[in-house]
């Protein structure tokens, strides 16, 4: 294989994984959310894209049906996961990814079963090389990774974005100052469910087809890897996040195609992820960067909130 293909495929899933590295920030790093179910969105997104391609939707329009039915579910999920705190909810959503996956996997009325469903791709030039191929869905994914990143970083520094992490910080009090926390929570899980959408459909384009075994829990954990080590609550640090362990992980696939390995590829990874959270626990474990300078605003939110609990109670 020629190996700028390598390159080019490594440099597309990294745009993929960044958009849902991006939306487990905005979940986790900004409102506190613990959302161990991502893979469900994940796959809820890559399905609904491969029927409407399936159907003769153009791709535009299947990306938006992506996003809009994650986001749908993602409110389903809320609903009653809100009530929830912290493991609780973690063990709810981690438990609806599972669930969704051994649906669409047994019911092959649904989506073909273990047989999947082949996809076209959305952008695909007549007789070009797989360069030519590549090059043309880097510029698509990145696209919608750059508009994504705006969004969260122009919400991050707003002031929605700063009663978000006063919610983070302690809801309670946060609830004190008027700010509706269940709301915020429901609307920030269906953005964050909407993006998952996005880049399932991305996922499963640029793969030719989709399948039950494409969705398995371990990439909520690898999308978890990529925030803790850049950074909950740095854009920028979850997006390097995003690319080193892409690198890892594709890269030990790459290395058993020219290096002799005494050890299965797949168990590499899980080591050298394994090293990578012990190193990053031990010395770093704010990740990579520390979150952007606007959190102090939202620290004095939290306080004056606390203040005032405080007062209402005497």
């Amino acid at each position: 294989m020629d190996p700028w293909l390598y390159v080019l495929d490594l440099v597309v899933f990294i745009g993929i994984f960044g958009i849902l590295a991006l939306s487990l920030n905005l979940e986790f790093g900004f409102m506190g959310l613990a959302n161990f179910g991502k893979v469900a969105f994940f796959l809820i997104g890559a399905y609904a894209y491969a029927l409407l391609s399936q159907a003769g939707v153009p791709f535009y329009l299947c990306l938006l049906a992506s996003a809009l039915v994650s986001a749908v579910f993602g409110l389903l999920v809320s609903l009653p996961a809100l009530r929830l705190r912290a493991d609780y909810l973690a063990i709810v959503v981690l438990a609806f990814g599972e669930i969704l996956r051994l649906i669409v996997k047994s019911e092959e009325w649904l989506a073909g079963g273990d047989w999947g469903v082949t996809v076209a791709r959305a952008i695909s030039l007549e007789g070009a090389s797989h360069r030519v191929d590549a090059l043309v869905n880097i510029g698509l994914v990145f696209f919608c990774l750059f508009l994504f990143f705006l969004i969260i970083q122009l919400l991050a520094d707003s002031p929605y974005g700063r009663a978000m992490r006063a919610i983070r910080e302690d809801e309670e009090a946060a609830g004190v100052l008027g700010k509706d926390v269940a709301k915020f929570k429901a609307q920030a899980l269906m953005l964050g469910s909407a993006m998952a959408g996005v880049a399932g459909g991305l996922y499963v384009q640029y793969q030719y087809s989709v399948l039950p075994g494409m969705f398995m829990p371990m990439i909520t954990f690898t999308v978890w890897i990529m925030v803790l080590l850049g950074g909950p609550g740095n854009n920028w640090g979850v997006l390097i996040g995003a690319g080193l362990v892409e690198i890892f992980e594709r890269g030990t696939n790459i290395a058993k195609d020219y290096f002799t390995l005494h050890i299965d590829p797949s168990n590499l990874q899980y080591i050298l992820f394994g090293v990578l959270i012990i190193l990053v626990l031990l010395y770093r474990p704010q990740g990579l960067l520390r979150e952007s300078p606007v959190r102090p605003r939202a620290q004095r939110l939290a306080y004056d909130a606390r203040r005032a609990a405080q007062s209402k109670g005497s």
